[in-house]
């Protein structure tokens, strides 16, 4: 049997870690969950949400994936604790349904760096995103990004995932910060930034029920947990590696790129005076080249900033799909010998096979979106941290500890799960079961989605 490849430098992994939490989640979704729930309000409850909640969950990912030393399905039975494999299987399912859609958009954003170039997609942005996210011609991005996340997989960790990350996500943050400074720059951008950063903390609490669970659905979706992808990334780890430092590292890094996003993309809509309360699957690939077409310098200028924006949405969406397609793939390999090369090109296809219905109609979007962020996610974050809380308990800690000067901060960690923090994830859990079954409307569209109305 061949020997199981590992991350060749702790970086590789931080940087594999960062490059799957900093996709989509960050650039795509983050504006504009914050824009469509309060804003500064929003963000003050998702920093709240990655830093006390978020970051420990991660935590218990990678204990539960060093310790057993294989992908996340067969870490439970190596843990002893057999019966538990559906948290696993949870996240597993949870990662190739996001892919599924996922793959979706990253094709769209290869058809607005191309209609970025030609100008057509600042030209006439509702019209072009209604061309291109629908139909035939949907599905045929959809197939260029598929594959190109099935070959850098197909390559495995050294040679495919490591490398890959070691340039995308320097090329993310230098590209944000750029548009950033660029942002700051135009007239108006004072608004987009009070927005953003001036919270109003009563507008927290007559929208709790709406603004709790989004946040918490965003950090998950955002740090990338509950998908297996972690369990998957951290079985690849050394006994040398301070998992608290990994942890901490990679919670800040992320949300600092999707501030930074915040930063781009708000100071933009409100400079140009676009609405930033647009929602939906659609809505950064309308509102933004509606903000870009009028900016100053006129349509070069317009263009170029295109082209910068989506480059950067392109290099993170594929470094998070490549970690989604990764915890199916390792799954299979490890459990069965299969060819990775193999299992990547068929768990891809059947990913592809799945979206199609996304890629034909944004309705179906939405509805996998909504499944996977409000029911997968929050069920198998839900399962974690059970299972390291007060199933693995002591063998956590001690795991924790391995790699770690942090002694005393491992058994504060470990209470956090099993009180606080269960605390928390329960009541996401029962606020999204809420609006996901017991709302009318919401509740209607969950069970019978648009399309087949």
């Amino acid at each position: 049997m061949a020997t199981r490849e590992t991350w060749t430098t702790r970086a590789g992994f931080i940087l594999a870690a960062v490059g799957s939490a900093v996709g989509l989640g960050n650039i795509w979704r983050f504006p504009f969950q914050t824009s469509a729930n309060g804003g500064a309000a929003f963000l003050v409850v998702y920093l709240f949400a990655v830093l006390l909640i978020g970051i420990p969950v991660l935590l218990g990912e990678f204990v539960i994936g060093r310790r057993a030393n294989t992908s996340a399905i067969g870490a439970f039975k190596k843990l002893n604790h057999p019966a538990w494999w559906v948290v696993g299987a949870l996240g597993i399912v949870a990662s190739f349904w996001t892919l599924s859609y996922y793959s979706v958009i990253g094709g769209w954003v290869i058809r607005y760096i191309g209609g970025s170039i030609t100008g057509a997609a600042l030209a006439a942005p509702e019209g072009y995103f209604g061309a291109i996210s629908v139909g035939s011609s949907s599905v045929i991005t959809h197939v260029v990004f598929m594959a190109i996340t099935v070959g850098v997989v197909a390559l495995g960790i050294e040679d495919g995932i490591e490398l890959a990350t070691k340039v995308m996500v320097p090329a993310i943050v230098i590209l944000l910060v750029g548009l950033a400074i660029f942002a700051a720059t135009l007239p108006g951008a004072g608004e987009g930034y009070a927005f953003f950063l001036e919270p109003d903390l009563n507008a927290i609490v007559s929208n709790a029920g709406t603004v709790l669970p989004a946040a918490f659905g965003q950090a998950f979706f955002s740090l990338s947990v509950g998908f297996s992808v972690m369990i998957t990334y951290a079985s690849y780890l050394g006994e040398d590696d301070s998992l608290l430092a990994d942890g901490v590292t990679i919670g800040i890094a992320n949300t600092a790129i999707g501030v930074i996003a915040g930063l781009v993309v708000l100071p933009l809509l409100f400079a140009q005076g676009v609405s930033a309360s647009t929602s939906g699957p659609g809505a950064v690939f309308v509102s933004i080249p509606t903000a870009m077409a009028n900016l100053p310098g006129g349509d070069i200028v317009g263009q170029i900033v295109g082209i910068v924006f989506f480059g950067v949405v392109l290099i993170a969406a594929l470094s998070s799909s490549i970690s989604l397609l990764e915890a199916a793939v390792a799954f299979l390999v490890d459990n069965y010998g299969f060819l990775r090369g193999r299992t990547a090109a068929t768990l891809g296809g059947v990913a592809f096979v799945l979206g199609i219905p996304s890629a034909w109609d944004t309705a179906w979007l939405s509805w996998f979106d909504g499944v996977g962020v409000s029911l997968l996610l929050p069920l198998t974050v839900l399962g974690v941290v059970v299972f390291v809380g007060w199933v693995l308990g002591e063998d956590a800690v001690a795991e924790f500890r391995t790699g770690s000067s942090a002694d005393s901060l491992a058994t504060v960690w470990l209470w956090g799960l099993r009180t606080v923090i269960l605390a928390v994830v329960v009541v996401v859990v029962v606020l999204n079961f809420r609006d996901l079954f017991l709302t009318p409307e919401a509740g209607d569209y969950f069970i019978i989605p648009g399309p087949l109305r």
